[in-house]
């Protein structure tokens, strides 16, 4: 299985980029992993409904750039589709016994993602109600997309 995790912006603390690296390395025996990151579009001071749906707007088209044609996109919202650990497991399980080999995660930034991402994604998911960074999110889709792999192949890890 081919993975993308394109998100908004970079890890600037370097927990965030060792937490980050260690997932990557250990999802690499399990398909390809690929971290792309846009640029993170710069908010005015004081900014202004318009200037935020400005900013939201850019990240998202240069998100949805990033995707290849035949990926299976999956938008991070607060919003989306609830799954457990292993009902998310299950979900890598359909979508390669579908021939979907490639799947691109999308995180936006700070202000979110556009109408136009969730509108062209095949699945919205949320990981809770509550708010988080994004840089913590890329973190937690790692996780969990490794305790995924981990289910799916009857190796020790999952609780």
């Amino acid at each position: 299985m081919n993975i993308e995790i394109i998100c908004v912006g970079t890890l600037k603390e370097k927990y965030w980029r060792d937490a980050e690296a260690e997932y990557v390395k250990r999802l690499s025996k399990y398909g390809r992993i690929k971290i792309v990151q846009v640029r993170e579009t710069p908010l005015p001071a004081n900014p202004s409904p318009a200037n935020e749906n400005a900013v939201i707007a850019a990240e998202s088209r240069a998100l949805l750039s990033a995707v290849g044609k035949q990926s299976y996109i999956v938008a991070l919202d607060r919003g989306g589709k609830r799954f457990s650990s292993e009902d998310f497991a299950r979900k890598f399980r359909s979508l390669a016994n579908e021939g979907r080999s490639h799947i691109a995660f999308l995180i936006g930034g700070s202000l979110g993602l556009s109408d136009d991402v969730l509108g062209a994604s095949d699945l919205r998911l949320s990981f809770s109600d509550m708010t988080f960074p994004h840089q913590l999110m890329r973190v937690i889709l790692l996780e969990q997309t490794y305790r995924s792999h981990k289910i799916l192949n009857n190796e020790a890890y999952h609780k």
